[in-house]
């Protein structure tokens, strides 16, 4: 469905939205260890089912024929991220995870730091290119956070989100029940 008085869906309201939860995420990120850890992890489990609903209503956007998926989060600035979070979740880092690339469905070993660096890197690189002022960026940052949400990030929110759920949200005992 297009946008009558926006016919441009790289500056659609979705891709605002989608900017705008992004940018968010990744300022908290750069400052994650300067929260207290139950802060923190609250504010992901509530901000990770956001990103994934914002991810999938992205639009397919048309991309200058010569992009090449520009990148600006390097390895360094990822471990700083990934250490920075490991930091705050120490011991609740680890998870467990099911990969449907395989068919054995055998529980992997995950880190739900280096889930959300990972998500970090992709969202930093589309805001990044997205605040370039030129109409080609934008419609490649679009393009490119569309495509890494399908075959990257967005799995690995959907991976991320139960263990983050479990910790911020634990299972009431039955004595603590309201009926």
């Amino acid at each position: 469905m297009t946008n009558l008085s926006n016919p441009d869906p790289a500056t659609s309201a979705n891709v605002l939205d989608m900017f705008t939860v992004a940018n968010e995420f990744c300022i908290f990120t750069e400052k994650a260890e300067k929260y207290d850890p139950q802060e923190v992890l609250q504010y992901y489990a509530k901000i990770c089912p956001l990103l994934y609903l914002k991810g999938a209503l992205l639009p397919v956007v048309e991309t200058d024929e010569d992009f090449f998926g520009e990148r600006f989060v390097n390895e360094d600035q990822w471990e700083s991220i990934y250490n920075s979070l490991l930091s705050v979740f120490m011991t609740n880092d680890e998870f467990f995870t099911l990969s449907y690339d395989n068919t054995d469905n055998i529980p992997l070993r995950a880190s739900i730091s280096e889930h959300l660096a990972d998500v970090y890197q992709d969202l930093k690189d589309f805001v990044l290119l997205y605040q370039k002022n030129l109409a080609y960026a934008k419609n490649n940052a679009v393009s490119e956070c569309r495509k890494l949400f399908i075959s990257h990030w967005g799995a690995r929110i959907a991976a991320v989100l139960p263990a983050l759920h479990a910790i911020a949200f634990p299972a009431e005992t039955d004595d603590e029940m309201n009926y």
